[in-house]
């Protein structure tokens, strides 16, 4: 187990999980933690069987057939973090641009880790990767800005392109208030009012970021109800959306 991870985190703990909360698709995504060594992820995939996929993380050199393992493995996506160190130091743009390029052939998207400063910061050069695009996080929305923050106006714009999902997922990392998040969810809501037929949800179990007490995971699901009150709505973030964008 790779430091900054819970110990508590197999493909067994996970099943315990999903017998909780109802679920029987998952998509396992790569941690910051192990770099650009996918084995952990690949083996998690091999035994979660066909109804996972896999968000990897490799860097600009990686060969194409470590991409064509991948694919076989159940990976459609890369994971790109401009938060926190990697395994090469800071991620840059450019090295945004040329994953996204040497992806693309796989039919693979691509899954953006930033701030919301940061997404404002490069709006321009997301909108013009040749892949599909996952905004991370709610788009990392500071607390008390929401809705008023330039950022959530720049993810609104690229969900209207057509090409850009957003995950309404750990509205705890940057909510100012304690359970049910009333600050993050308000963002979350206006997302799911914006464009519903792009939107993911997920736990992002194990919680790696929270140390100490770990979010409830029942209530995070339970959030979902509050965010989209619609039963036909949750039933396309939950099965229909995943669906489409990674091929279960």
């Amino acid at each position: 187990m790779a430091p900054g991870l819970s110990a508590g985190a197999t493909v067994a703990d996970y099943r315990l999980l999903q017998r909780r909360l109802g679920t029987t698709r998952c998509v396992v995504v790569q941690p910051s933690t192990y770099g650009i060594d996918n084995r952990c992820l690949v083996d998690a995939l091999g035994q979660l069987g066909s109804a996972a996929r896999g968000v990897a993380v490799v860097d600009t050199d990686v060969k194409d057939a470590e991409l064509r393992m991948l694919t076989d493995a159940g990976v459609r996506a890369i994971r790109v973090n401009f938060v926190s160190p990697q395994s090469w130091g800071r991620t840059t743009a450019e090295m945004l641009a040329t994953l996204a390029k040497r992806v693309a052939p796989f039919g693979w998207h691509v899954q953006i880790l930033m701030t919301g400063d940061q997404i404002v910061t490069h709006e321009s050069v997301i909108r013009s990767l040749s892949t599909k695009v996952v905004i991370d996080h709610l788009g990392r929305i500071p607390q008390p800005d929401g809705l008023k923050h330039p950022a959530f106006a720049a993810v609104c714009r690229m969900l209207d392109e057509g090409r850009a999902w957003v995950k309404v997922t750990e509205p705890y990392e940057d909510s100012k208030l304690s359970p049910p998040y009333a600050d993050s969810s308000e963002v979350a809501r206006a997302y799911v009012q914006a464009a519903p037929q792009r939107i993911l949800w997920g736990t992002d179990w194990p919680h790696p970021t929270q140390r100490g007490i770990k979010p409830d995971d029942a209530l995070l699901l339970d959030l979902l109800a509050d965010w989209a009150p619609d039963e036909k709505t949750r039933r396309r973030i939950l099965v229909e959306n995943p669906a489409e964008l990674f091929g279960f």
